[in-house]
């Protein structure tokens, strides 16, 4: 092995050394409450958007899982997401979704549709599961109407390997939702901007009007 190829292997180990440092302190929620079996991570995605459902994720990894790069999916590329979204499906021990859509949203408040998904998560994780989980750790909030202990973290997503790999696949699943409606309702750019009001969505708006995905409380100043 000549020198630069011994230089690149040196510091190909060095990443390595400092991305399991980096998961190791991910993982002190984890370790914390290392006592419950099922330490159940969850977030949501798509509090903002003026279109589409608000999305949760509900996910149980292994006792002393490694997924490298597991981080707040806000801090992920496009292509890395997708990458740790097959790999947290293939190696988690259970995975629950819940999707609130635009009409319940303008219903009952963007907040309470929120709780509402995370419900539905817990619920939908249970199932697969066979039994609820015994801790949750959340992204910043308390679940109402919740019988199980909860322990809201503020930024969550970038201090839990659990909390992070529950935005990661909400991230997912939501924006994979939203490039199937601009299949089904092109002209806002929903592929590209997954309902966030962008230049392209709000003009969509004003020259074709509201879809039944738009969330009507939410766009009053353009329609």
């Amino acid at each position: 092995m000549n020198k630069r190829e011994e230089e690149r292997l040196r510091k190909k180990e060095e990443k390595l050394r400092k991305e399991l440092e980096r998961l190791e302190v991910m993982s002190a929620y984890e370790k914390e409450y290392a006592q419950y079996t099922h330490i159940c991570g969850i977030d949501e995605v798509g509090r903002g958007p003026l279109a589409g459902p608000v999305v949760a994720c509900a996910v149980v990894l292994p006792k002393d899982v490694t997924i490298l790069y597991l981080n707040d999916s806000k801090k992920l590329s496009e292509k890395k997401r997708e990458l740790l979204y097959d790999e947290i499906m293939e190696k988690a021990v259970a995975v629950g979704i819940g999707a609130v859509g635009p009409a319940r949203i303008d219903e009952i408040n963007i907040l309470q549709a929120t709780y509402e998904a995370m419900r539905m998560a817990i619920e939908d994780l249970t199932g697969k599961l066979g039994k609820e989980p015994d801790l949750l750790l959340n992204d910043a909030v308390t679940i109402p109407e919740v019988d199980i202990p909860q322990v809201p973290i503020i930024k969550g997503d970038a201090k839990s390997i659990s909390i992070a790999a529950a935005s990661i696949v909400a991230k997912v699943t939501r924006d994979h939702l939203m490039i199937e409606y601009d299949q089904i309702l092109p002209g806002y750019d929903f592929a590209k901007n997954k309902g966030y009001g962008t230049k392209a969505h709000i003009a969509g708006l004003k020259e074709l009007g509201a879809t039944p995905i738009h969330r009507k409380t939410f766009i009053t100043h353009f329609v």
